[in-house]
Formats: structure tokens, sequence, C-alpha cells
């Protein structure tokens, strides 16, 4: 791409950050899949956004699914580089958006993986033996209370919390929207626990969930911590921060039956995003159906006399 075409991606992603407020998760998908883009354009010697066809698009998307690559990435793919020419064609540095009417291979519906509730109590409930075993409880008790994504808990500041009221702001959700969650009560005492052994290390820092150094701990660290806490209780399930997310929307779309409301507490922009917990939910009666309907059981055969 000539330097005005790099540019041009440049303040794109600057808009991203500062106009439409991205998370920096998305800002850096958005570069991984635009320069995969770029290395395409590279190889068929175009130089200029204006240049790509919708035939390019194609090809391009095509080679990456040979090359492999999930039908989930493919779709974010075709996301960005649609986003990247609404804003060319915002700025009238293209007339035709060539990813427009592209689409991605198919995508097989996955459901999200969540633990039963004996599984989230025994998770919770294993016993804590050191100062940051009572954060990491903390920090587990918050995911599977209030629903938060794993940046979303990353980013809680002090301010955020209100131990009063049994509630807490995130300030900049997906899409950068606000939302007032509950906190439990179970959460609400590991939160206290935690915040206590804090004081000694956390000084002038604003985070809520912070390092045996006092700095505000990163997404990774997170994982890794949970990671660390199955093994050493002998939790053999895979669990992974957003499998306590699903777990809470499953279980409170069990006893509630409210999707609406599940939707506002997720933070979700689309009522069908919150809809996949209602195959989940299907799937537990089916369980349920198959194993205790007379007429759902499998009849052994009768033996001739």
């Amino acid at each position: 791409m000539n330097p005005k075409a790099k540019q041009q991606l440049s303040d794109f992603f600057q808009q991203l950050e500062v106009e439409r407020r991205a998370s920096p998760h998305t800002i850096k998908s958005y570069q991984f899949d635009m320069n995969h883009l770029m290395t395409y354009c590279a190889t068929k010697n175009i130089d200029k956004w204006a240049n790509i066809q919708q035939s390019d698009i194609r090809t391009h998307i095509a080679n990456r699914h040979r090359q492999g690559i999930s039908s989930t990435s493919l779709h974010r793919e075709l996301s960005a580089i649609r986003s990247f020419y609404r804003y060319l064609l915002k700025n009238q540095w293209v007339t035709a958006n060539p990813a427009q009417y592209v689409k991605g291979p198919k995508q097989a519906r996955r459901l999200p993986k969540t633990l039963d509730v004996d599984q989230m109590t025994g998770l919770l409930e294993a016993g804590t033996s050191s100062d940051l075993e009572i954060r990491d409880v903390a920090m587990f008790e918050l995911f599977y209370s209030s629903g938060l994504r794993l940046s979303e808990l990353v980013d809680l500041d002090l301010k955020d919390l209100d131990l009063v009221d049994k509630s807490l702001r995130v300030r900049s959700g997906k899409g950068g929207k606000a939302r007032i969650l509950p906190v439990g009560s179970k959460a609400i005492t590991a939160i206290k626990l935690w915040l206590l052994q804090r004081k000694t290390v956390a000084i002038g820092e604003t985070a809520v969930f912070t390092s045996n150094r006092g700095t505000r701990l990163g997404q990774r660290s997170i994982e890794l911590r949970l990671e660390r806490w199955c093994k050493t209780k002998g939790i053999t399930e895979r669990v992974y921060p957003h499998k306590l997310r699903h777990s809470f929307a499953s279980h409170l779309l069990e006893a509630s039956q409210d999707l609406s409301a599940i939707q506002e507490l997720l933070g979700h922009s689309s009522l069908s995003t919150t809809q996949i917990y209602t195959h989940l939910n299907f799937q537990h009666l089916a369980a349920v159906y198959d194993k205790a309907h007379p007429r759902a059981k499998k009849q052994t055969p009768k033996q001739k006399p």
C-alpha cells in the first residue's frame, strides 16, 4: 500500500479509539485483520484502497479459509473490512464498499460451555490458603455473581464498587456502554475479605484487583490464576473466565426465564445474542424429559415366553 493508504488506515484506528471508544482488544483485532488484507494486496500489486474489487475480497477470504482459518475469524475479518470501508466512504476516499455483499463461510452454531450449580459451588468453596487466593476467590465470585467480561473485571476501580448498595458500575463495557449490576452477598463477603488484604499491597492504585506488587492485574494474569486455582484444588474441568460468565447467564435464565433482564445484565446490544442461552436451557429440559418421561425412555424388549 502507498503511504497515503497506510495513513488512511492509521487514521481509521485512531477514529476507532477516540470517537467510537472501541476497546484495545477490538482495535488490536482489527489491526490483525487488516494486516492480512494488506498482505493480500501486496501479492496483487494493489496500492490503493479504491482499487480493491469485490472479487479481491472474495478471493482473499477464500484463501484464508483454505489456510484453515475458522469461519468465526473470517466473519470478524469481513466485519473489520466493511467497517474500514464505511470510514473511507464517509471521507469520500472510495466510491464503493467491496466487502459489503461478500459472505463468509457458514458458521456452525456452537453453544457456550457452562458449569452446573454444583460444579460452581465446588469451585468457589474450595477454600483459600493465602492472601492471593483470597483475592482470586473474590474475582471468581464476582465473575459468577455479576456476569462480568474479563476486560470489565480488569478495568474495575474502587470507585465503581458500592458495597452498601451491593452493586457495581461497568464504566465501559463492549461498545463503550456503561451499566449498573447487582452484586450477590457471597461476592460482597469475598470482596470485603480481599479489600482488607489489599490495603497492605496497593497504595495509590485505583484498581480493585491488584498483583502482589500493588499494580492492576492484567487479563492473562487472571486467566492463569483461574487455571492454577483449578489445578491446585483438584478441579479437572477446564475453566476460563468467560465460562463463569456463561454459567451466570445459564443459571439465571433457568431460574427466572427472563431473557430481556439477562440481556441487560450481560450488556448485550441485541437480544439475539442472549438467545443462545435458551438453547442451553432447552438442552437441560430435554435431558430431564428423556430421563423422566415414561414414553421417552428406551423400552427393554420383552422376552418371548
